[in-house]
């Protein structure tokens, strides 16, 4: 690799920071990933709110991109002085706010909380449109209603990404994508929905506060508009050491939302992709508006501003990941050493050798609420009939099952009322790196082909640096689409996998019995 001949100034960097991980990914010219930095993190629940310290968001980005450069240093034979772009993405919705003098008002409230179930249900009926209670508009507005202090000293309310954007740049801009998950947009415009706006100003003028919503709301820009610069600061902060030079020029900070579609060229109408990692969730693309709002389906924008239909489902693999730890602390006490990712993919692996009823087990992976499914909390619940046969490759189908219930009875209602129908979607995220399982599994549980590329499993901060490569590349006057499509993945192999007839089948069954186990979830939310 040091022979490689590398020009800084045609490098992207894409800035993920995920729910469980931080990820930095440096691409060349040619969109391939010449290197990469991680830190790992998890959410922390204090005074009933799931939240992240701002104080490990600068620690966290800084060491990820401290091992990059120690990558590319060792590679290339080189200090990594400048970059070409920088594209920063982050978990979507949830709520920062900052008063006039750029101080955090109360900790950040992320996309994984339900206490908004009130807000939710009082924007939806005065706008006429689905407000999910993990977006950003759904968390001012429960903090007006509870009569917060903070609420009056609002000064500046933004996404994860925005904020870091923020700091580094100095700009208050959102992209598209990710200001679709603070307040509705307005397709038309491309910009927050102006009468939604009005009906909320008027609502709140009682309040006498200083602002109006529009006042706190930051920038709204597309795909490959100039989001400002690198500052002195912002270097400072990204790289320590002070070897990064300032002036590097931004992109909208986006969405992991939207970071999946770009990195699964699924921006385009009637394609669709699902992310799956701590969370899950589905992104159709919509040719047309749809005719009614559902609190099971999300209406978002592309990163180009098209609507989508998204399908998010707080609940994932927490609950999976408990009992892999679990498995794994056992093997531990026998002194035996095994990777944690050879034990997901050996224990995914059995899967094939299930029974076609799954043994007769039922899972409910419910660790956090699940709005879907109308609930405020969740219960891990696992459930066996005294007859059923109890094994690791049932219980762990069962596990998978019930990881992607929720999402398949968000897209069936989805395909149902709407009548919105893809032929394929692309998958992306670490479910999918155990070749043919999770992908024949999804696949069977939405009876929909599913496609995965060899960027499966990295794709959120790629789908960021791509971004940030097509703002230095949007001179060429071509649309994201086509950037995507004729040079980003026309070299791109993809592997498509089919429904299997007898996989539907035993899908359906299940989803029958555990839509009836949420019966008991509900009562597990009220005496555990």
């Amino acid at each position: 690799m040091k022979d490689y001949n590398i020009d800084l100034g045609k490098t992207s960097l894409g800035i993920e920071l995920g729910s469980t991980r931080i990820k930095v990914v440096l691409i060349d010219y040619d969109y391939t990933t010449v290197s990469s930095g991680e830190y790992g993190w998890e959410s922390q629940y204090q005074n009933n709110i799931w939240t992240y310290s701002l104080d490990e968001v600068w620690s966290g980005v800084t060491c990820a991109y401290k091992r990059l450069v120690k990558d590319f240093e060792k590679k290339f034979n080189i200090q990594l002085t400048n970059i070409g772009s920088i594209g920063v993405s982050a978990m979507m919705h949830g709520y920062l706010v900052f008063d006039t003098e750029g101080k955090q008002l109360v900790p950040f409230r992320t996309w994984k909380n339900t206490t908004t179930k009130k807000a939710a249900e009082e924007l939806t009926s005065l706008f006429k449109f689905n407000i999910p209670l993990r977006w950003s508009i759904a968390h001012l507005y429960q903090s007006i209603l509870d009569e917060e202090e903070h609420v009056q000293n609002i000064n500046f309310l933004t996404t994860l990404a925005g904020y870091v954007h923020w700091q580094l740049t100095g700009e208050k801009i959102i992209g598209i994508g990710d200001a679709s998950g603070m307040f509705p947009i307005e397709p038309n415009t491309s910009d927050y929905n102006s009468k939604m706006i009005k009906l909320l100003n008027d609502d709140i003028k009682c309040k006498s506060y200083h602002w109006n919503l529009d006042e706190i709301l930051p920038q709204v820009k597309k795909a490959g508009s100039n989001a400002g610069f690198l500052t002195k600061k912002g270097a400072k902060l990204l790289d320590p050491t002070g070897n990064l030079q300032p002036g590097v020029p931004f992109c909208p900070p986006e969405g992991d939302a939207s970071t999946g579609m770009v990195s699964t060229n699924s921006i385009k109408p009637e394609t669709g992709n699902v992310s799956a990692g701590t969370s899950i969730f589905a992104m159709v693309v919509l040719k047309k508006p749809m005719y009614n709002y559902y609190k099971e389906i999300d209406v978002v924008a592309t990163p180009t501003g098209d609507s989508v239909a998204m399908i998010h489902c707080n609940n994932f693999t927490t609950d999976l990941n408990s009992w892999m730890g679990m498995f794994h602390e056992l093997l531990q006490l026998f002194d035996v050493k095994v990777d944690k990712n050879q034990l997901f993919s050996t224990l995914f692996k059995q899967t094939r050798k299930a029974d076609y009823d799954l043994g007769k087990l039922l899972n409910c992976n419910y660790e956090a609420g699940e709005p879907i499914t109308g609930l405020q909390e969740g219960r891990p619940l696992f459930v066996r009939a005294p007859d059923g046969n109890l094994n690791i490759a049932n219980f762990m189908k069962t596990q998978l099952y019930s990881s992607l219930a929720t999402l398949k009875i968000g897209l069936d209602l989805l395909k149902d009322q709407e009548g919105v129908q893809v032929d394929n979607i692309a998958g992306q995220g670490g479910f999918f790196k155990t070749e043919n399982i999770g992908q024949q599994i999804l696949a069977d549980s939405i009876n929909v082909p599913v496609s995965t590329t060899v960027e499966t499993g990295e794709g959120g901060p790629w789908g960021m640096a791509l971004l940030a490569n097509y703002l230095i590349t949007k001179e060429k006057k071509q649309s994201l689409e086509n950037f995507l499509e004729r040079s980003v993945f026309s070299n791109i192999d993809s592997k498509k996998v089919n429904p299997d007839v007898r996989g539907v089948k035993t899908f359906n069954n299940f989803i029958k019995k555990y839509q009836s186990l949420l019966e008991i979830e509900r009562i597990a939310t009220d005496i555990l």
